[in-house]
């Protein structure tokens, strides 16, 4: 594919075959995730890589406390609660693969001065999602479908604890992938006029 091909004809894939992502084809995923640009080239960014679903599960299940309390807390009965909570556990573990880009917060400087301490951590997590964004796009240059999942955001103690990750790892959320099995339609994206302001 060429570089609009790839661009305009990548979807959000959320309904994947029943056959393995091969690990070589990972690796060339996770090469393009460190071939974006990062801020002043720290490289922050870690990617945990997992393939069976046993291991997704684990890592919903540690996350879902938190996931029933939030829907608890905004007013929602036990039985509803448990119910979106086992469909979550079946779409969050449906991928033959799944990538998590995480920020190394260790590989940060701490300042004196909050505002510089707090934009050296929104740096690091645009790199992060820099990073997912090639990850995405490569995905789908090798025939595969992807799709950008948040949850692990609101959870990362939980993904570190369900993966015995490094504490100062910090999940930016969790990429599946496999090899789709549907053709999600376009959705058309704003015009230029309502997103682009000409200065000059």
């Amino acid at each position: 594919m060429d570089f609009w091909e790839v661009l305009e004809g990548r979807r959000s894939v959320r309904m994947f075959e029943n056959r393995p992502v091969e690990r070589e084809l990972i690796k060339k995923l996770i090469k393009a995730g460190t071939m974006a640009p990062n801020a002043h080239n720290r490289q922050s960014w870690r990617f945990v890589v997992v393939t069976e679903k046993e291991d997704l599960t684990r890592m919903v299940l540690a996350m879902q406390p938190k996931y029933k309390q939030a829907l608890l807390n905004s007013g929602m009965f036990q039985n509803q609660v448990d119910e979106l909570a086992e469909k979550r556990k079946a779409r969050l573990t449906s991928a033959p693969a799944a990538i998590l880009p995480c920020v190394a917060k260790g590989d940060l400087p701490s300042y004196g001065d909050d505002e510089r301490t707090e934009g050296e951590w929104m740096m690091a997590v645009q790199s992060a999602a820099l990073a997912a964004g090639n990850i995405l796009l490569a995905a789908h240059a090798f025939g595969l479908g992807g799709v950008w999942i948040c949850a692990p955001m609101f959870a990362p103690a939980a993904v570190c604890e369900a993966f015995d990750l490094p504490a100062d790892w910090v999940a930016q959320g969790m990429l599946m992938i496999g090899y789709p099995a549907e053709e999600p339609e376009f959705r058309e994206r704003k015009p230029m006029k309502e997103v682009v302001h000409w200065v000059s």
